[in-house]
């Protein structure tokens, strides 16, 4: 079998000291690139906001409640199923060497078996416990690895896509997966009145659906094989395993305050919570979708080594700084106005979390521009380390705060771990992989 070669970069890296003109920005890869996920994104996220108004009308603050317990539970549980592995494939993907990726895949694939068969039978030992403290009903445990598996089979694919700079093909995919997992919840909450298992059940099956559909892909394109290989198991080992910290660390600045919510005032609250969490979600999707494009563009660029380039890039840093903050103001700001609109009267009090989440993801946007260099560096063990630090500190805000603000604290919470993570990302960045933050130019030999 032919080993999968790297794309050409389609454009120059830069003209040394070119200014930021339109012209530059319409040649861009990086701007088409971002414009295509941006638009499929703002898709993808429309979808489940349409359906807010009926779902907040069908379930109950209880029942949302519950839903976000899922997500909790998924969060907690994706880390482990897959070890995320899957971003060893970007980093295979442009591997100077060119080694054989469809093998490297496959391998992969055995890493996930082996890490399901784990994390299956935690969760036969200890399911009930868990169900008590998540207030998740535990016959219901096992789509949250149904959910974990297909996610991870799914990510794949779509890392492939996105290394391969296959945009329109990534969008389409969400697109399509979103919309099914919206048919299927409105035929079972709607339909047939099934509540809060019609939410979970219509995700599961939406997700293994189209991980079925990523894994026929995955072979008619020639991406998987599997050959047992010594060397594959280990490098994407090396690099998921040290991230098992960081996505746990993530997971729990995201999702601290719904559990803290959950078990200090009530699992109603969470609900509401959630609701407010899912509006301001459009700063954080607008953030993920740049950054898909970014990633490979800037990658192919750090390769050269050329410091003008460098300061090029510090340059576009600093404009997406402003450019986000100043767009997570204006939507905390409008957001209160459309509630009205799309959620329920039992979930009008969502608005008092929107603006402070909202900012938060401003700040996980603005991380992600800098821990980019700290995964090209392969000093992943070290953010690791940090993320997971700030998860910590975020249980003691979250506590304080909620004892403090009542529900809203959780949301305050939220903002200031995730600005505590974007400024130790940033100086850890710094240290790893030097950039011209001053922006001061380098004198030629």
């Amino acid at each position: 079998m032919s080993k999968t070669l790297i794309p050409a970069v389609e454009e120059p890296l830069f003209v040394v000291d070119e200014p930021f003109t339109l012209a530059w920005l319409l040649r861009s890869t990086l701007v088409r690139s971002s414009a295509v996920y941006t638009a499929s994104t703002v898709i993808n996220a429309a979808i489940p906001l349409f359906i807010l108004p009926i779902l907040t009308r069908y379930l109950t603050p209880t029942d949302y409640g519950i839903v976000s317990m899922m997500g909790v539970l998924v969060g907690i549980v994706s880390p482990f199923i897959g070890l995320n592995i899957h971003g060893a494939i970007s980093v295979r993907y442009f591997d100077a060497e060119r080694r054989d990726i469809a093998r490297y895949v496959g391998n992969c694939f055995l890493l996930l078996l082996a890490s399901t068969a784990a994390v299956s039978a935690v969760l036969w030992l200890f399911g009930h416990r868990i169900s008590q403290f998540a207030e998740f009903p535990y016959p219901w445990l096992p789509a949250i690895v149904v959910i974990c598996i297909s996610q991870f089979i799914v990510l794949v694919l779509l890392t492939l896509w996105q290394v391969q700079d296959r945009a329109l093909a990534y969008g389409t995919f969400q697109i399509a997966q979103s919309t099914l997992n919206i048919a299927i919840t409105i035929a079972l909450v709607v339909g047939m009145r099934m509540r809060w298992q019609g939410r979970v059940l219509g995700q599961a099956c939406a997700v293994a659906i189209c991980a079925l559909i990523a894994m026929l892909m995955l072979r008619r394109q020639r991406w998987l094989r599997f050959s047992y290989d010594r060397a594959d198991l280990m490098h994407a080992l090396k690099f998921g395993v040290p991230l098992i910290p960081h996505a746990l660390g993530a997971m729990l600045i995201a999702q601290t305050g719904r559990i803290f919510i959950t078990n200090m005032v009530s699992v109603a609250d969470t609900g509401v919570y959630m609701v407010g969490f899912q509006l301001a979600t459009v700063v954080e999707l607008f953030a993920a979708s740049f950054n898909k494009a970014y990633v490979p563009w800037l990658y192919q660029r750090l390769a050269a080594g050329d410091p003008a380039v460098k300061r090029r890039i510090v340059k576009l840093t600093y404009l997406y700084f402003a450019s986000i903050f100043v767009g997570a103001i204006g939507i905390s700001l409008a957001m209160p106005w459309c509630l009205s609109f799309f959620v329920g009267k039992d979930f009008a009090g969502a608005g008092k979390y929107t603006s402070w989440i909202a900012i938060g993801f401003a700040f996980s946007g603005m991380y992600y521009m800098v821990a980019n260099y700290i995964f090209y560096a392969g000093a992943t063990h070290i953010l690791a380390w940090i993320t997971f630090a700030t998860a910590a500190a975020n249980v003691g805000f979250n506590y304080v705060l909620i004892k403090m603000h009542g529900a809203v604290g959780a949301a305050q919470a939220s903002a200031l771990a995730l600005f505590t993570s974007f400024v130790l990302t940033w100086m850890l960045s710094a240290r790893v992989y030097p950039m011209p933050w001053t922006l001061a130019r380098t004198r030629e030999p």
